[in-house]
């Protein structure tokens, strides 16, 4: 929890005003800190040493690709198309975010795990909600039933 307390405090300490997030084309990198999966028999990966890299444009339309080590501890990827909205005018740190993309990696017994799985590649949808400012972003990422993350990461 020490990463979490961290982040907080640089992002508050680093809080820009409104009109600095005006929107513009930019790019985030992020990173996993926490992974909590809501039914854990203490097989599954909570440490999915995750890198994510996205591209937003000026009209909150994204994509981006992450590498990660999957609940199984498979190596798995997600390349994703979304969008951005940030829903309170008077509070522009906060935002909610919608993927949708190809997933791969859950092989094996693992693969049926995720629905639609045909070939090793399923679809996948993931809603996200954060907080961001010009220069840090940190967001939680909900999986269905199965967990939530917790990212931070630089925007440049």
């Amino acid at each position: 929890m020490s990463k979490l307390f961290l982040l907080c405090f640089l992002f508050v300490s680093s809080c820009l005003s409104a009109d600095e997030l005006q929107n513009k084309d930019t790019w985030q990198l992020q990173t996993s800190l926490y992974t909590k999966h809501y039914h854990d028999d203490g097989t599954l990966n909570n440490h999915q040493n995750l890198v994510e890299i996205e591209y937003h444009r000026e009209d909150n339309y994204l994509m981006g690709a992450a590498l990660f080590n999957n609940s199984y501890r498979q190596f798995s990827q997600y390349m994703y198309i979304g969008k951005l909205w940030r829903p309170i005018d008077s509070f522009q740190y906060l935002h909610i975010k919608l993927t949708g993309g190809l997933l791969h990696g859950y092989r094996g017994e693992h693969k049926d795990v995720i629905p639609m799985n045909g070939e090793g590649i399923a679809p996948v949808i993931v809603p996200t909600i954060g907080l961001s400012n010009e220069h840090l972003v940190s967001e939680v990422a909900l999986f269905g039933k199965d967990c939530f993350l917790i990212t931070a990461g630089l925007r440049f």
